[in-house]
């Protein structure tokens, strides 16, 4: 009889126990909160770095802008009777402006448009000229010709001014080109230039500059290219293509005057007065008030490109003061400039796109960048 063996039993196959898988699901969970976290602050800290370098360098292009052609404001009109004359530019501007002078803060808005809010415009004059920089004698006047005493130093294509031989109350000086030189005369038409007065010359590439904050950015408009004094009308706040972008993420521009209370006193008032025609006119005082002005001082406020993840670091980073109920989370410790006093800093929403969640302004990093700047051509001038 045949033994037949058992059959093989099968070894008892087991998993994992609920327990066990919570306990793994537990640990997992953990593990990403870690990894979670971790990478929350490194793309905290990559967003702070990267909109600190991108502020720092922004901030100091724009300084350095506005520093340089600050820097050259007043050459080649360097005399009192050419100071606060309204000054009419030919096409494509076409348009006469309220006064020539090296730097005008916050000109009429018929001259620059306003900018974003809490901020400053600048408008800065300067020529290019190899002539003398407080001009020529107009020693007779033939038509359109004019007699020089230094007719050499012109050439054809420059622009010039023709001034009164003082400065004369109803002054209005023209941009002209000379059209011909043929020493000891050249060709001027319609320069309005007279016997014993003065011709300035502001070379072949003269600069009447515009600065301005528009959406978020410093912005420039060349008076010799086009009409920057026409109306801001776009929705977006760049007026027109006029206006060229040349700085992004700059939140506000302030400007003051350095003014002198006599002509030995050096600077010692700072403000944003312009130099005005008193009453009842009096050319002489007004040119001298512009001759005092030597140095000009500003700051620009640049912006991180990057926000932030909240807004609890920036409880110093902006200001609205005083705090009020619209603003709840504003702060008195605003930052300061040497111009404070006379030109806060007043930082509002961002016109760039920000974060949806409010405010949205406040989640940004800013970072002040301030100078004193001399407007060196002054001192060539004959004083009061």
């Amino acid at each position: 009889m045949k033994t037949f063996a058992p059959p093989l039993h099968h070894a008892t196959v087991r998993g994992f126990t609920l327990v066990e898988v919570m306990v793994a699901m537990v640990i997992g969970m953990i593990g990403m909160i870690i990894m979670l976290q971790v990478f929350s602050a490194a793309e905290g800290q990559r967003r702070s770095t990267t909109g600190t370098g991108d502020a720092q360098g922004n901030g100091a292009m724009a300084l350095y802008t506005l520093q340089r052609d600050v820097r050259q404001a007043g050459f080649g009109f360097n005399a009192l009777n050419a100071l606060g004359c309204p000054f009419t530019l030919p096409a494509p501007a076409s348009r006469t402006l309220a006064q020539l002078a090296p730097v005008v803060i916050n000109p009429p808005t018929t001259d620059v448009p306003a900018g974003d809010a809490n901020s400053d415009t600048l408008l800065i004059a300067f020529g290019s000229g190899n002539g003398s920089p407080e001009g020529d004698v107009v020693t007779a006047v033939l038509g359109l010709q004019l007699g020089l005493q230094s007719a050499g130093s012109f050439a054809t294509g420059d622009r010039v001014i023709a001034g009164p031989s003082a400065p004369t109350v109803g002054c209005a000086l023209t941009l002209a080109t000379v059209t011909a030189v043929t020493p000891p005369v050249i060709t001027v038409p319609s320069s309005g230039a007279v016997d014993g007065g003065t011709l300035f010359n502001l070379g072949q590439n003269p600069r009447i500059l515009a600065y301005a904050i528009r959406a978020g950015n410093l912005t420039v408009c060349n008076y010799m290219a086009a009409n920057c004094g026409a109306a801001c009308t776009a929705t977006d706040g760049t007026c027109s293509a006029n206006w060229v972008p040349i700085v992004n993420n700059i939140a506000a521009l302030r400007a003051q005057y350095g003014h002198a209370s006599t002509p030995t006193s050096g600077v010692d008032t700072w403000d944003q007065a312009t130099p005005q025609q008193p009453s009842p006119p009096n050319q002489d005082t007004l040119a001298c008030s512009w001759a005092r002005t030597s140095a000009v001082r500003i700051v620009v406020v640049a912006r991180n490109s990057q926000p932030e993840q909240s807004n609890r670091h920036q409880t110093r980073q902006f200001v609205c003061t005083p705090p009020n109920a619209v603003r709840p989370d504003c702060v008195v410790d605003a930052p300061d400039w040497m111009g404070s006093t006379g030109a806060p800093i007043n930082l509002g929403p961002p016109s760039s796109p920000a974060p949806a969640s409010p405010p949205g302004w406040t989640l940004y990093r800013y970072r002040t960048f301030e100078t004193v700047i001399p407007i060196r051509n002054l001192p060539w001038m004959a004083t009061c």
